[in-house]
């Protein structure tokens, strides 16, 4: 049986990614801080004979007994809320803990996939992005410790392959979504769909101009896996080049909840990207990968999954204390 270990495994795309790996015959080992993970993402597997659970954070010395023949990582702050509140664990995770799953993945002889994404082009200059643009990223900005995060990922992964022969993939991830997001994490579905439901008004940032693809997370996590399985060792993008306005998006989710909350308008956050479309050329070419669920069909089961929260989770703001990841 082939043995895979997940970072980040009570996060919203590791999760799905263990779920992935188990129905396919896989001997799951997920591994999580839970600085952002949620436990419950992931309490349906721990029953199960071929899953594993560790309690860990990758910036410290990562130590997995028997073989392993896969590594996925994807250990990291993913939303703007949480690596503004914790940068420093943002750039560790994505250095030291980087370095450490790559010293394992060289000792277990083991292919490991990195989980980029498409914040290493910040504000594009070119659209659609295709994996051969090098960015726009400003590296003191607020988004700063997370792209130069990602870009110093990709670099040090690289390093390995080209130094030490270790296999390695690199999935550039835009704008993935589904259930299990976190309803307060700051990104855009989330927080339209928690506005809608609370009877709140949308809060759209500029004149809502600025353009995103949404990715539904099935769709992504079935990139993921042929870009694991497959022979090639530099960056993919992965993401629904379907592009949208945000200001469309937001009538879309008044229209799917059937709210008469209006939309409201605030200042554009500083570096916010003013339109972001993968070029998917190389997935389609290399991993015979195309989105499958439309926007209609991904976003009425979203909806379905957070329209489940009772009133007391949908008010519910987190108060976790990051104090003791700031080091």
């Amino acid at each position: 049986m082939k043995r895979i270990l997940i970072t980040g495994a009570a996060g919203f795309l590791g999760s799905h990614l263990c779920d992935r790996f188990i129905k396919e015959g896989y001997h799951v080992i997920g591994m999580d801080n839970l600085i952002t993970g949620d436990i419950r993402n992931i309490q349906h597997l721990m029953p199960l004979e071929h899953f594993e659970f560790y309690h860990h954070d990758v910036t410290k010395f990562v130590h997995v007994p028997g073989h392993l023949d896969y590594i996925l990582h994807f250990a990291s702050p993913a939303s703007p809320i949480d690596y503004l509140k914790i940068p420093i664990q943002t750039l560790k995770v994505g250095s030291l803990g980087t370095h450490n799953l790559l010293g394992l993945a060289r000792v277990k002889g083991a292919r490991i996939l990195i989980a980029s994404t498409s914040e290493i082009y910040g504000d594009p200059l070119v659209h659609p992005q295709t994996e051969e643009y090098y960015g726009n990223v400003n590296t003191v900005g607020p988004r700063g410790v997370y792209d130069e995060a990602k870009r110093f990922q990709e670099s040090l992964t690289m390093a390995y392959h080209t130094f030490h022969n270790v296999e390695v993939r690199i999935v550039r991830i835009f704008n993935t979504y589904g259930p299990r997001m976190r309803l307060n994490d700051g990104r855009v579905i989330p927080a339209f769909i928690g506005q809608a439901l609370r009877g709140e008004n949308l809060t759209v940032f500029g004149e809502g101009l600025q353009t995103r693809s949404f990715c539904y997370v099935d769709d992504q996590v079935d990139g993921i896996y042929r870009l694991l399985l497959s022979d090639y060792s530099s960056p993919v993008n992965i993401g629904n080049p379907e592009e949208i306005t945000i200001l469309d998006f937001a009538k879309e989710i008044l229209a799917l909840t059937n709210s008469d909350c209006q939309i409201i308008y605030k200042d554009l956050p500083i570096n916010d990207p003013l339109q972001r479309c993968p070029d998917i050329t190389k997935a389609k070419s290399i991993l015979g990968w195309t989105p499958k669920v439309s926007r209609a069909e991904g976003m009425k089961k979203t909806y379905e999954y957070f329209k489940a929260f009772s009133t007391e989770e949908l008010n519910a703001i987190e108060h976790k204390d990051f104090s003791k990841y700031i080091y």
